[in-house]
């Protein structure tokens, strides 16, 4: 049973739905749980051959959610390392499923949801959406997302976007190659799946799983780096600036940095 999220399968397509539209589809260690397991559920079943993540709603996700943030102020290190490494395993193994994904991008995306759509192959979204890597205004950084957002759209336009955290439209989202295709609405974006999948369902399907690989092995993505990106943002959690960060944002007051 998956209570944020749900999982349908249907002619060869399985489609994972964020579904905690009270938190704009934030995510907490139980999402991240149930994602996971529903990517072990996709990877093993021969019978699926796409798999689309897509919200409903104005937002697609917008990334942590507010207690499970809360929660993290009070842990320590070694308790930071293993709740990030739990997105870490989410992130990769969203990124090296052995089927092609699409996501479906009808509204607003932040921090870790950006990160989502990053790990697909294919992203659609709504001209009205709105991305945004917010980290570093809680003091924190896009750690555990940064291997995937630079594959998608190089490092230095992910040198700008995560430095200033501002706010960037779908049309440069676009030109980023953050994501592939823009449409004027959620009908639009449908229409643009169907497509999409109807042209990856005439193609072998152990051919897409090889391609899959191959571009992965032209672009590695080390054990060593993920773990960077673990110890990084748990360190961060943990820091004066972080715990700053974090109780600024909960409690929707200026952190001391912004104070004069």
């Amino acid at each position: 049973m998956m209570n944020t999220i749900s999982l349908a399968i249907e002619h060869n397509v399985a489609t994972i739905t964020l579904n905690r539209p009270d938190v704009r589809h934030a995510f907490n260690d139980v999402m991240i749980s149930e994602l996971l397991t529903a990517l072990i559920t996709v990877e093993a079943d021969d019978n699926i051959r796409v798999l689309v993540l897509r919200s409903l709603g104005p937002v697609f996700c917008a990334g942590a959610d507010l207690t499970w943030m809360q929660k993290m102020l009070k842990y320590n290190l070694a308790e930071n390392e293993v709740d990030a490494s739990q997105l870490a395993q989410l992130m990769y193994s969203l990124y090296t499923l052995n089927k092609p994904t699409i996501a479906l991008v009808q509204g607003h995306a932040y921090g870790g949801g950006v990160g989502l759509i990053a790990c697909c192959d294919i992203a659609i979204a709504c001209d009205k959406a709105q991305f945004c890597f917010s980290e570093v205004k809680l003091g924190l950084c896009p750690s555990v997302i940064s291997p995937y957002v630079i594959r998608a759209i190089g490092l230095r336009q992910t040198q700008r976007y995560f430095l200033t955290a501002e706010n960037f439209n779908a049309e440069t989202a676009l030109g980023l190659g953050l994501i592939h295709t823009c449409v004027n609405d959620e009908a639009a974006l449908n229409t643009q799946a169907e497509i999409i999948i109807k042209q990856l369902l005439k193609n072998g399907p152990k051919a897409l799983t090889n391609t899959k690989r191959l571009l992965q092995h032209n672009v590695p993505l080390s054990t060593e780096l993920v773990n960077y990106t673990i110890t990084d943002i748990a360190q961060l959690r943990i820091s004066a600036e972080g715990q700053e960060g974090i109780k600024a944002f909960l409690e929707q007051t200026p952190p001391d940095w912004l104070k004069s």
